[in-house]
């Protein structure tokens, strides 16, 4: 393992110590690295909406949670500027829905990350492309703490 490595390492534990959100729906850490995440769920009936499929909420904050933990894992706040999701399929009651978090592009305050989400089939259930903005502070000096 790398420096960068141990500090993605680190920047995820003071980012998943704070996120009650994402430990509120059973999420995962599955890896983190420079500049990428991966993160789990599995979908709870209390994740379906009228169709009897997971809500497309559910997976856009999966996806949500990887691009933020890829785009922190430099020890610089980030937060997302922009966020669009492409849902080619759904996901099922039951299914463990992975996603996979890749840094793109980091020039200035802006960056550009790239989340596919996949069931436990390796389907491509949704397609997340963020946009990240650095913000004041560092991961690691301010525990995770709300942007101010």
């Amino acid at each position: 393992m790398t420096a960068a490595d141990d500090l993605a390492r680190a920047c995820a534990a003071a980012l998943w110590a704070g996120d009650r959100a994402s430990q509120g729906l059973g999420l995962r850490i599955e890896r983190v690295g420079p500049g990428e995440a991966v993160l789990s769920m599995t979908v709870r009936d209390d994740m379906t909406n009228g169709h009897g499929t997971c809500h497309g909420g559910f997976i856009f904050m999966l996806a949500d949670s990887a691009f933020a933990f890829a785009c922190n894992s430099h020890d610089q706040r980030a937060v997302a500027q922009h966020c669009s999701v492409t849902f080619l399929q759904p996901g099922r009651r039951g299914d463990r829905l992975v996603a996979t978090a890749v840094e793109r592009v980091r020039e200035g305050r802006s960056g550009i990350c790239d989340v596919t989400v996949r069931d436990g089939e390796g389907r491509v259930v949704a397609e997340f492309r963020g946009l990240s903005r650095t913000v004041a502070g560092t991961v690691l000096a301010e525990g995770g703490a709300e942007a101010r």
